[in-house]
């Protein structure tokens, strides 16, 4: 059902969101899109009229994606089966290529043609671009799945100052020409940490972090990392969120402002995290 707001209503929405308008304006702000939120194409959409929307109010918007699905999808159409260890997916030579098709190519050109129907301005890079991701072998068992040894974050700034939304799709390199997967949140953390940003958005498929993994009534609004490191020793932390909180650890550590963990599948979700006083997910800080 369709909800009618009066132009009044219009207007008082626009006034409660101006004193976060004026906070992030001007600042940088990091988006790790994949998941659930991607392969939906209508939240697709409203996840790129969020991004043109802070855009055209002057915040610094770089969206780093991932695109899992899409790439296990494309090796079956191949003949090839995705394989995993510990999570990570095995990517051999032949897979690194199909993995540089998807991510480099098409999906992240997809987002920029998007971003660009909705009225934003995008540019889109891969991490092998000006060299911005460079990584090295992390665990022969894994073939080419990168460990991030350096960031070059120039190719971001510029096209920053350029007025672009950056679209960074994380594949890296090596000096030896090799090409590398590397985990979308990993590469989102380091990201944001060579910017200094003010807030680093981690899209997921779960409300954030809970309580209770089984029900999203005990949301964790908001927690510290010694919280958060509290809560993986009592197990409250555990199985795939693991690795995504010390993503926001990491990204804390070097110098982003503060980290949000939140639902991908609800509508609007960047909008109402950043521009209304309830947000949205679970907000780690430095404490």
């Amino acid at each position: 059902m369709e909800i009618c707001f009066s132009n009044a209503q219009r207007a008082q929405v626009l006034t409660q969101a101006l004193p976060y308008i004026k906070r992030y304006n001007g600042k940088i702000v990091v988006v790790k899109y994949g998941g659930n939120a991607m392969v939906n194409e209508s939240l697709k959409e409203q996840v790129m009229e969020d991004i043109v929307l802070l855009w055209l109010v002057g915040v610094k918007v770089v969206l780093v994606h991932g695109g899992g699905p899409e790439i296990s999808d494309t090796m079956r159409k191949l003949g090839k089966e995705a394989e995993f260890v510990d999570g990570l997916r095995v990517t051999d030579r032949e897979t690194v290529d199909i993995v540089q098709m998807v991510l480099a190519g098409k999906i992240n050109k997809t987002l920029v043609n998007l971003l660009q129907m909705k009225g934003g301005k995008a540019m889109g890079v891969s991490g092998i671009d000006g060299r911005l991701i460079e990584a090295k072998v992390k665990d022969e068992r894994l073939g080419f799945v990168g460990s991030i040894t350096n960031i070059n974050i120039s190719p971001v700034t510029d096209l920053l100052e350029k007025g672009y939304i950056p679209v960074v799709s994380t594949v890296a390199c090596d000096s030896d020409g090799n090409v590398y997967n590397i985990n979308g949140d990993t590469a989102a953390a380091r990201i944001a940490g060579a910017l200094g940003a003010e807030r680093l958005i981690m899209m997921t498929d779960i409300s954030g972090i809970l309580r209770d993994k089984d029900n999203p009534a005990t949301l964790i609004p908001k927690i510290t990392v010694a919280e958060a490191k509290e809560l993986f020793a009592s197990g409250v932390i555990s199985g795939g969120m693991i690795p995504k909180v010390d993503c926001c650890i990491e990204a804390l550590h070097r110098g982003v402002n503060n980290v949000v963990v939140m639902d991908g599948r609800i509508p609007h979700s960047i909008l109402m995290e950043l521009l209304t006083d309830e947000g949205a997910g679970t907000m780690v800080t430095k404490g």
